[in-house]
């Protein structure tokens, strides 16, 4: 129990340090992430660049597909954070079925799910990273969702 207690802190804090960012104008010049080019099998991989706005106000890019309702995204230092009209199991379908379909593997051992919040970690990326991704039940049937690489 103590292990989820730490990754509950863990979780509020990224979500934190990321609406101090927002607030203050974050850092726009973050590099761009390349998207996986190779599975293993020596296929390639079909670029997911998505330039989904979902008709937010933002023209922010992300490396990973991105669910259609996807609005206020916001891209920075390598993480990308938006929100989207979904339930929280119907975000960790979405991501489980898309990251399986390119290629990565669910590390189903650090999957945490509550009633407001869940969190999956993925591997397979060819920088060899982790792919952290965090959503919270904002309470109005929408989803806030988080992104990132990791180290492993």
């Amino acid at each position: 129990m103590k292990k989820y207690s730490i990754l509950f802190v863990i979780f509020s804090l990224v979500f934190a340090s990321l609406a101090c960012q927002t607030l203050s104008g974050g850092n726009s010049g973050a590099p761009e992430l390349s998207p996986p080019s190779d599975n293993g099998g020596g296929e390639s991989q079909p670029e997911q660049n998505n330039n989904n706005s979902g008709g937010g106000a933002s023209n922010a890019t992300s490396e990973f597909l991105l669910p259609d309702s996807a609005t206020n995204i916001q891209s920075m230092n390598g993480s990308t954070n938006f929100q989207a009209k979904m339930t929280l199991d119907e975000a960790m379908k979405f991501y489980i079925e898309t990251f399986t379909q390119s290629g990565y593997t669910e590390r189903a051992i650090l999957t945490v799910t509550s009633e407001t919040t869940f969190s999956m970690v993925f591997d397979g990326h060819e920088s060899g990273k982790a792919i952290v991704i965090q959503g919270v039940d904002l309470g109005d049937g929408t989803v806030n969702i988080n992104i990132r690489l990791e180290d492993v």
